[in-house]
């Protein structure tokens, strides 16, 4: 594993982390703790120190299930990372709770149900320009950081991006900045990295694998479940990335590198991308996304 300094928060990230949305439920299938427990022991094997999760990863679900596993383990080996700005409803279903009085509770729900006395990253979730801007809330994650529950504060960024967030985040108190970055969407370079370069921001790129169709393990015409993220990609979008993942690898994949190996370090070759994460589904998904930092060179900032 190799790891990079996560902007001006001073943590040093393995580059390749653990996303844990697919343990809240809606990535087609449920998980058990023995379950979790092997793919977060896989982690540490290959050297990951990196976990991100969220309060609507299901209710709490899967704060719930790294809670319980870390309360088994190590604390200080990992560097911990939630978000917050939501309440879970149901698949695909969430509210919007950035009000101060809410964000307060979310913190005490998610410091309780990762069973951790701090927070290493504290990200506001994909919220509104308004919600970002709004003082009070800013008020209350600076008391959570002075308290010591919160050790940095970083913004995942929506989806189709924020200007607003991406410019004004360092001077708010963020450190780090979450976005969309893949080989098919590149708009984190021009919108994103600029800033991150002015301010000494990190950066952490999700999606790293186009919700695994960037893998080379799907055909245009799969379908997904209705309890899978993925069906609401609609079946267009869906061949689309495949076919894209297929012409790029077709013209870019280094001879005998898996795809998956080549698509997370093509998202590191910027060093101003601090770490990829992507989820995992087994212990065997966990190393072939790990085995992606041999592929860098030693000389990582």
């Amino acid at each position: 594993m190799k790891y990079r300094t996560l902007g001006r928060t001073g943590l040093r990230v393995s580059v390749v982390g653990l996303g844990t949305w697919q343990l809240g439920g809606e990535w087609g299938r449920d998980f058990g703790q023995t379950e979790v427990d092997a793919i977060l022991d896989r982690a540490a094997e290959a050297g990951i120190n990196l976990i991100d999760t969220a309060e609507c990863y299901g209710d709490h679900l899967a704060e719930r299930l790294v809670g319980d596993y870390l309360s088994r383990h190590e604390r200080d080996r990992w560097i911990v990372a939630t978000k917050f700005g939501h309440g879970f409803n149901g698949f695909m279903d969430r509210t919007d709770r950035f009000r101060p009085e809410e964000v307060k509770d979310q913190l005490i729900a998610s410091l309780r149900a990762l069973r951790t006395d701090r927070i290493d990253l504290y990200q506001f979730h994909s919220g509104s320009d308004e919600a970002f801007l709004d003082d009070s809330l800013q008020a209350v994650l600076e008391d959570a950081r002075r308290s010591g529950m919160v050790r940095n504060l970083g913004v995942s960024i929506r989806g189709a991006g924020s200007e607003v967030q991406t410019r004004e985040a360092f001077g708010r108190g963020y450190g780090v900045l979450q976005v969309v970055y893949n080989r098919l969407d590149v708009r984190a370079e021009s919108d994103v990295f600029p800033f991150a370069r002015r301010y000494g921001l990190g950066i952490l790129a999700r999606v790293p694998l186009g919700s695994g169709l960037l893998s080379g393990k799907y055909e245009a015409w799969d379908k997904f479940g209705a309890g899978d993220y993925r069906s609401t990609l609609g079946q267009d979008e869906i061949a689309r990335r495949v076919h894209e993942g297929k012409r790029i690898a077709a013209e870019e994949l280094p001879l005998g590198v898996s795809r998956v190996r080549w698509v997370l370090a093509w998202c590191l070759r910027d060093p101003v991308v601090a770490a990829v994460i992507p989820g995992a589904k087994s212990p065997e998904q966990v190393a072939e996304n790990a085995s992606a930092a041999d592929l860098l060179s030693d000389r990582t900032p």
